[in-house]
């Protein structure tokens, strides 16, 4: 509103104030001088506030720019300094999980038929009441640029062990990530997600067959995001090995590598799909495993040579109309291909028998989950292994190698859990596993998983 419409406005606030005699004595000349006096005086005072308000606002906004500028150079110069001690504040989060397992076979003899033993985590651990694979976590942001975090895994047989521990780059440009230190493996699907956000309550055979579980790197990962509306990730990792399929090598350099890359969008409003190639690859020298000869007794093995894993996944996640809360369903795969070359040694503390050894094994799991309603959901899940045909050289007896002999275990499992919010869940699981040669075991469990505290997002 300009001065012209502030000083008639008064005006006519002035006039409307007065009464009607006034008006009708508008003969009276002396009456008209004071009235046209007294508009003017009011005129001149309101010309004089509009002025004094106008200097305050240039003078407010000369303030405001003066602060401005201030804390940008406050900003700045935080930035170059390293954050107090009081500045740095972790997200600290625990996972808690037991479970309760009734197996019909005893899980001390557990072994996967036509695949030599990983020493990983391959069945379930005891029967009875056990504690779940709980967790503690501490992440925070080290600088702009750097973040930390140290994941300490509570296993079910006691003790503290470290499954990841490692720095990330934050912003480092053209949609790249460096990572360095302890992490899980970003090949496959399941691979890089912590236990207790998998969809059943253990891993599928062919993780157990071919990583040892899961596969957990001593290295440095680098991850490439492309800037597209289709998403393209590529990956590669370099690392000291240790963990099957690997050993430890205790030599200078990388001796286990990987390669992945995924693809993945949205297909409508209901769907979102991502797909998947991974290669793993390492040179093991003396991997040992337990077995028995032909005539029953104990040995120990050992494989030296080179070893190759592809590794095919694929998700796709449909809710209706973008929202899973009521309903959603996914169904989920992988394939795994493994060829491993070069020499087996039988009996390492007898004999010591040395010659050639090749496999060419493979495995997938298939499965599928429906939430049917808020908060409950069903799944199901098919294993299948082919240990393949073995080939050792003449001097080895292929008698003496019984964990080796040609077997395609599988396994059908069934859930139904129910989570009451984002930080619970409780699960039934009834399996019946054909991992064992002649044997089946049928196994039921009962699991729960809670969060504590600050817990990030999961991935894809």
């Amino acid at each position: 509103m300009n001065r012209t419409s502030l000083i008639v406005l008064a005006a006519s606030g002035v006039l409307a104030s007065f009464p009607a005699s006034v008006f009708a004595a508008d003969a009276d000349s002396n009456s008209l001088n004071a009235l046209r006096e007294e508009i003017a005086q009011m005129k001149q005072a309101y010309e004089q506030r509009i002025a004094a308000l106008e200097s305050r606002l240039v003078q407010t906004e000369a303030k405001a720019g003066n602060a401005e500028v201030s804390a940008r150079q406050a900003s700045v110069a935080a930035s170059q300094k390293p954050a107090s001690e009081s500045a740095f504040n972790p997200a600290i989060s625990l996972v808690l999980a037991g479970t309760y397992t009734r197996l019909s076979q005893d899980p001390n003899t557990y072994a996967i038929g036509g695949f030599a033993p990983t020493g990983g985590e391959v069945g379930p651990s005891r029967r009875s009441f056990g504690l779940g694979e709980s967790e503690l976590g501490i992440a925070a942001n080290i600088s702009p640029t750097l973040r930390g975090q140290l994941t300490l895994a509570l296993p079910p047989e006691g003790g503290a062990e470290v499954e990841e521990a490692f720095i990330q780059t934050l912003g480092l440009g053209q949609g790249a990530t460096l990572k360095a230190g302890r992490f899980l493996s970003g090949i496959g699907y399941m691979n890089g997600q912590h236990a207790h956000t998998w969809d059943f309550a253990d891993a599928p055979l062919a993780y157990k067959a071919m990583l040892g579980g899961q596969l957990k790197n001593d290295g440095a990962q680098i991850k490439w995001v492309a800037p597209t509306d289709l998403l393209v990730e590529l990956g590669a990792e370099a690392a000291s090995g240790g963990a099957f399929p690997s050993t430890d090598r205790n030599q200078n350099g990388a001796t286990l590598g990987a390669l992945f890359a995924h693809v993945g969008g949205d297909a409508g409003v209901s769907n979102s799909w991502r797909a998947g190639l991974s290669l793993l690859g390492t040179s093991p020298r003396d991997r040992q495993y337990e077995d028995a000869d032909s005539t029953g007794t104990a040995v120990t093995n050992a494989f030296s040579g080179r070893s190759r894993t592809w590794i095919a996944d694929a998700i796709w996640k449909w809710a209706p109309n973008g929202n899973g809360v009521e309903r959603n369903l996914i169904v989920q795969g992988e394939y795994f291909r493994r060829k491993e070359t070069g020499n087996m040694a039988f009996d390492t503390a007898g004999a010591n028998l040395v010659d050639d050894y090749a496999s060419r094994q493979s495995g997938f799991y298939a499965q599928t989950v429906y939430q049917f309603m808020p908060h409950w959901r069903a799944g199901y899940r098919y294993d299948r292994l082919d240990s393949g045909n073995v080939s050792l050289g003449g001097t080895l007896n292929p008698a003496d190698f019984p964990l080796l002999a040609a077997y395609k275990p599988k396994r059908n499992t069934v859930m139904v859990d129910y989570s009451p919010d984002h930080f619970s869940r409780w699960r039934l699981q009834l399996a019946r596993d054909q991992s064992r040669p002649g044997a089946i075991d049928n196994q039921l469990w009962l699991q729960y998983a809670v969060s504590l505290g600050a817990h990030g997002a999961h991935s894809y």
